[in-house]
């Protein structure tokens, strides 16, 4: 090595002594390549972090969709989970309806979303807060979605089957209700004949004798769109309308377009279960009523009607049932659902004995004996 590369090699690598203020001097460029290299990997984990939030949220708001359409379309998440929490630490066995009704939801809620009571035993007050936030949005932006969904679709349903004379328009609300005839009809409480002048100017003059109200059912929940007044359980919950809009909230609306028949049956061992919980919380029965009416947008009460009330009424229905007897009529009533929205199922009719005269099975005894028969000939 020569004495320039020595003298060279020591500048480069010798000694470092600080400056006075005990700083050891460097370049303007080196630091710049540090700071810069330190601010994208600052950037990097900001990403990161804002990219699991956001997957959070999404899949919160994405799970909450369930919450109006199987658990409850009008009590607060909150309320339900601090009724479950009250019969952890108190006697429910004095429980009020209103308190049974909650209960019911929480345990819909736990069986919609299988995560959630491990989430909120887990999670701090903060967090569990802002996850329910979340889940709310989803879940009202499900049931804004649904009512304009069926705003639309019930015009083109009433217009087909019904053939008025005033049209419905998919963008007009104003034009339904009780000024319209055959809104009016499908509105008219049960006890009520529509075709009669008197019950048409009453309700629509609101007097005292002819009060619309949840107290009623209305026509369009009943087959065919007809009431037996000796029993007014008959039909009850099974008209087309309702087959119509369940289809296009929970399957597709194009699926809607066949209420007539019984379903494709496809996915129906997964479907059976899923069209009970839905049924059970009687959305659709609720949506379509706001449909046919003609208040613009979502609210809890139309004139004398209280939708919240209605909603109570039709869960009550279907759990508050007064003996083993009704329960039975409510299971088939269930059945018939699940086979008009889902189709005919026969899965436990194969008996082991009728799969054992299957192809199937008799291939593979086929095949034992062909090769039973080729070791006895060897």
């Amino acid at each position: 090595m020569s004495a320039a590369e020595l003298d060279h090699g020591e500048a480069t690598h010798g000694l470092i002594i600080p400056n006075a203020d005990g700083v050891v001097p460097t370049s303007i460029e080196a630091r710049a390549k540090r700071r810069i290299a330190a601010l994208e990997e600052e950037l990097q984990v900001m990403r990161q972090q804002r990219g699991r939030k956001l997957r959070k949220t999404s899949y919160y708001v994405s799970q909450g969709r369930a919450i109006r359409r199987v658990v409850t379309l009008y009590a607060n998440i909150e309320d339900l989970i601090a009724e479950n929490d009250r019969r952890c630490e108190e006697d429910w066995e004095t429980s009020t309806a209103d308190q049974n009704r909650l209960q019911h939801g929480y345990i819909a809620l736990a069986q919609a979303l299988p995560w959630i009571h491990g989430k909120l035993a887990e999670m701090d007050a903060d967090d569990a807060e802002d996850m329910l936030k979340k889940i709310k949005k989803g879940a009202d932006a499900a049931r804004g979605d649904d009512t304009s969904t069926l705003k639309d679709l019930v015009a083109g349903w009433v217009n087909q089957s019904f053939h008025p004379s005033n049209l419905l328009t998919s963008h007009d609300k104003q034009s339904r209700g009780f000024a319209h005839d055959v809104c009016g009809k499908l509105l008219c409480p049960a006890e009520w004949d529509w075709s009669k002048d008197l019950v048409k100017i009453g309700i629509r003059d609101r007097m005292s004798d002819y009060i619309v109200s949840e107290n009623s059912w209305p026509l369009f929940v009943y087959e065919n769109y007809s009431v037996n007044s000796n029993n007014l359980e008959q039909g009850l919950f099974m008209s087309k309308i309702l087959v119509q809009a369940y289809k296009a909230i929970f399957t597709s609306p194009s699926s809607a377009k066949d209420a007539d028949g019984d379903g494709d049956g496809a996915d129906i061992l997964e479907n059976n279960r899923r069209a009970r919980r839905a049924l059970n919380q009687v959305k659709v029965k609720t949506c379509v009523r706001f449909a046919l009416s003609s208040i613009s947008s979502w609210r809890t009460v139309d004139g004398d009607f209280d939708y919240e009330a209605f909603w109570n009424n039709i869960v009550d229905f279907f759990e508050d049932v007064p003996g083993p007897v009704a329960r039975r009529r409510m299971t088939a009533l269930l059945e018939w659902w699940t086979r008009k929205v889902f189709g005919k199922n026969h899965r436990e009719d194969l008996t082991p004995e009728v799969v054992s005269k299957m192809s199937v099975t008799a291939l593979a005894e086929q095949r034992r004996a062909l090769e039973d028969a080729a070791l006895d000939s060897d």
